[in-house]
């Protein structure tokens, strides 16, 4: 345990003292809705993105991404 602001007692070796007291600093600097922005920076999400993407783009050739960027630039 370590001592912080005015004394008080802090176990920083428990999971759930740490995750509140961030909760908490994070909430007092930035807002409710900063907190949950700066949160959900480092959310994982889920399912497996190289294999998503392997899967969606098979047979794609450079060519055909090139192709793509030119008819997406004709409607700018």
């Amino acid at each position: 345990m370590t001592s912080v602001n005015g004394g008080t007692m802090v176990d920083y070796y428990n999971p759930s003292t740490i995750r509140r007291m961030g909760i908490e600093a994070l909430t007092k600097e930035l807002g409710p809705v900063g907190m949950a922005h700066f949160i959900r920076q480092f959310d994982q999400g889920e399912g497996d993105y190289t294999m998503e993407r392997d899967t969606l783009l098979a047979g794609t050739t450079i060519e055909d991404f090139d192709r793509y960027v030119a008819e997406r630039k004709e409607h700018f």
